[in-house]
């Protein structure tokens, strides 16, 4: 199956549940990564859109547990950046209709712990299928050693045998 074809078959999946559903589906996923990120001081995560695993209030309790928290902003149509996350009120309506934070990029160097990689679909090899712009395929390519945990956040229905990759796809280390 090509990416285009499979892209598709994760939109149906997806629109086969209300949001109430996909909340509801979000809380064990989420449950999980809690306790995976319990050692971790610093996490880039992801605001979640309407139809991927609700990470809101995950974001909020790693904050409140002191964690340094960053989230990407995208600034150009193939550069995204990270700004650390304050709070609720530090997001605004960016790129693609997704709450971004605001402020100053952090420095590329910064040391990161974690990362929570949304995608439409992963396979067992910790394949990621994105939604085809290539950001975070280059986000994490520019990441310095040593490299943090790439954890691949999605629905049990987004798991699939096999993902088409490319060789620029940048695989995840564990899939939730």
């Amino acid at each position: 199956m090509h990416k285009c074809e499979l892209r598709s078959l994760m939109r149906q999946r997806k629109r086969q549940f209300t949001q109430q559903q996909l909340c509801e589906l979000s809380l064990p996923i989420v449950d999980r990564l809690r306790t995976m990120l319990n050692s971790t001081d610093t996490i880039v995560a992801y605001y979640s859109l309407n139809d991927e695993v609700d990470t809101h209030d995950l974001i909020d309790e790693l904050l409140a547990d002191g964690k340094t928290v960053y989230l990407p902003r995208v600034v150009s149509d193939d550069e995204m950046v990270l700004c650390c996350y304050t709070g609720a009120d530090s997001l605004s309506k960016g790129a693609f209709g997704i709450m971004e934070p605001v402020g100053k990029p952090v420095p590329t160097d910064t040391h990161i712990d974690a990362v929570l990689v949304p995608g439409m679909a992963f396979d067992v090899e910790g394949h990621r299928l994105g939604r085809g712009k290539g950001y975070y395929d280059r986000f994490l390519s520019s990441l310095s050693s040593p490299l943090p945990l790439l954890i691949g956040v999605c629905f049990d229905f987004q798991k699939v045998d096999v993902v088409p990759t490319e060789p620029f796809d940048v695989s995840v280390n564990v899939v939730v």
